[in-house]
């Protein structure tokens, strides 16, 4: 099965797919894009890995596709990446071709396949080094794989995540049965799609919605856009969330009937000052590239805004010493490297999320299993820490980790970057405003001034491994 060929089968060719800025896409013009990328990929006698280098747009949408529908597997290279980064997935995955329109200073060779023009700009095939695989061709081969991920984990190393076309297919069904996503929607799409691209965008193309796509990161911009075009449905992070709640204009949004926020933990605050705004909750949901969208707050939002809500009818969720496990459709296929063909344990996936559940079953997180910090045997989960010293006004970001103590074992402690570097917060401040609202345990011993802290390729706080 191709995915793609799927949805190419389900829809009108005349069907609006895709709004960009004036450019107006439809299905037809979509597809035939990219079956024209997809005719230039040579053949290799097997599944071939296709690195992808492009910039949020319409062309990385028709080049995704083309990669998919030729057959290949879609390997992303996101934008945020170095070049040693990008020659490192390279490697690991051992690409055969890479699509590009810049030059590729990071890549060993510049022999180029194929070319071709989409949005203007003119794209190039590069051919891949040749490489050992780090992992078994055969059992690689064997997955019908559509998409590798290297996930952007606040602990350790990424492993590389296969996604089968079969899986991908479950997974956006299974999501679906709670986002409800069809032809009435228009969805206004601000993420990266190198991350979210095989999740969300697939899915959209798949339930014959029209993705609107905005560029700029102006809340006055991204507002206009949502009001010219009616949109229904909005991605974003909190950190959008929280740039829109501050808009004084007039426009209250009634097209929108579904906002989801994902990618990092949603501040209570900024879920209410968006419902104040626009009088609309916020749905928080847990999305994991092992997993999909398992889990989304959708009967709560307005009363339990901080809770991630409760399973999606097609997952079971089991709650093992707090550590979140999840079984149902869609799960990863296999992890790349080191290669394991089977990760999941009697179908269930342990992600490493620490969670609890309340009364009425709402899902809560508490943090990340490998970075709670253990005080005289009492744990802190520096997530917690962090939300709280991120709502004081001098506090533009911090991270809070553990430290060794001869008596505690461990202490947590607190990097600040200050909202205004020339007037930073006092600890004691700071250590007022924790123990107002956290157990005495929880304060950090210790405020470091910081000018910048390490993030994730998705813009979340790196944790050490």
């Amino acid at each position: 099965m191709n995915l793609i060929e799927e949805i190419a089968r389900r829809h009108d060719p005349a069907t609006l797919a895709v709004v960009s800025g004036n450019r107006r896409v439809t299905y037809g013009e979509l597809f035939e894009q990219a079956r024209q990328i997809a005719g230039l990929i040579p053949g290799t006698g097997r599944i071939a890995r296709i690195g992808l280098q492009c910039p949020n747009g319409v062309s990385y949408i028709v080049l995704s596709m083309g990669v998919l529908l030729s057959g290949a597997c879609l390997v992303p290279l996101a934008e945020e990446l170095t070049d040693a980064e990008r020659a490192e997935i390279a490697a690991i995955t051992s690409l055969d071709f890479i699509l590009a329109a810049d030059e590729l200073a990071w890549h060993g060779t510049e022999e180029i396949i194929a070319a071709a023009e989409s949005d203007g700009t003119p794209w190039k095939l590069h051919r891949g080094m040749k490489r050992t695989p780090a992992f078994p061709e055969d059992g690689f081969q064997a997955l019908n794989p559509a998409f590798i991920r290297f996930s952007s984990g606040t602990t350790g190393t990424s492993k590389g995540v296969v996604l089968s076309h079969e899986t991908l297919l479950a997974r956006i069904t299974a999501a679906n049965e709670g986002l409800h996503i069809g032809p009435h929607d228009r969805v206004l799409w601000m993420l990266p799609m190198a991350h979210h691209f095989a999740v969300s965008i697939v899915l959209y193309l798949h339930f014959g919605a029209t993705t609107v796509l905005e560029h700029s990161s102006m809340r006055e911009d991204i507002l206009a856009t949502a009001e010219k075009h009616a949109a229904t449905v909005i991605y974003g992070s909190p950190f959008h969330f929280a740039m829109l709640s501050g808009d004084t204009g007039g426009f209250l949004w009634p097209s929108l009937r579904l906002a989801v926020a994902t990618a990092a933990a949603l501040p209570e605050a900024t879920a209410h000052a968006f419902d104040r705004r626009f009088g609309k909750p916020l749905h928080q949901g847990l999305g994991i590239i092992e997993v999909g969208l398992s889990v989304i707050n959708l009967d709560a939002a307005r009363e339990k805004p901080a809770s991630l809500g409760k399973p999606l009818p097609a997952y079971e969720v089991d709650l093992r010493e707090d550590e979140f496990h999840v079984r149902g459709p869609g799960l990863l296929d296999a992890y790349l490297v080191p290669w394991n063909p089977a990760p999941l344990d009697d179908g269930w996936f342990a992600s490493g999320d620490l969670v609890r559940r309340d009364d009425d079953g709402h899902l809560f997180l508490m943090g990340r299993k490998k970075s709670v910090i253990n005080v005289a045997g009492m744990k802190v989960f520096p997530e917690e820490v962090e939300r709280v010293l991120n709502e004081h006004p001098a506090v533009a970001r911090c991270r809070v980790l553990g430290r060794e103590h001869p008596q505690m074992g461990q202490v947590p402690v607190a990097e600040i970057i200050p909202a205004d570097s020339a007037a930073p917060p006092k600890p004691v401040e700071l250590q007022r405003h924790c123990k107002a609202v956290l157990s005495a345990y929880k304060v950090p011993m210790v405020f470091k001034m910081v000018a910048e802290l390490p993030l994730t390729a998705s813009g979340k706080i790196k944790r050490l491994a």
